[in-house]
């Protein structure tokens, strides 16, 4: 039990479901938002108010103006990528405090929110299922 019991708790230290997100940003957090893909996709369609930093151009060069306060999401286009965990992984070595969206941009729209670029999205009446 306790085994599964840390488990739980390591999973929610480092992940973050688009509800969770959602209300984050809402709240005016000290959060900020990357889309870990390449600029072609995040010019396409990207999560409101994230910043591109594609996964492979992190580095302390690339991080050195962000805010070592604020907690980081990393995210792709989901759970058939892995660009966002990529992206986490290099944002934690960085020094960062990081967490993972799940589902990725696929889960965001999927639960109603809004995008933004070329391709955005509206967002439908908000409703968490869990």
């Amino acid at each position: 039990m306790k085994t599964a019991i840390q488990h739980f708790q390591d999973k929610l230290s480092f992940e973050m479901d688009p509800s969770d997100l959602f209300d984050a940003i809402t709240s005016k957090d000290n959060i900020i938002v990357i889309d870990a893909r390449k600029d072609f996709a995040y010019q396409k369609e990207h999560i409101p108010g994230a910043i591109n930093l594609p996964h492979r151009d992190m580095n302390l060069s690339s991080t050195m103006h962000l805010d070592k306060n604020a907690l980081y999401v990393t995210y792709c286009d989901g759970i058939g990528c892995n660009a966002s965990t990529k992206g986490a992984l290099n944002m934690a070595e960085l020094g960062f405090r990081v967490k993972e969206l799940i589902g990725g941009i696929v889960w965001w729209k999927f639960d109603g929110y809004a995008t933004e670029g070329s391709d955005k999205t509206g967002g439908e009446e908000i409703q968490c299922a869990c």
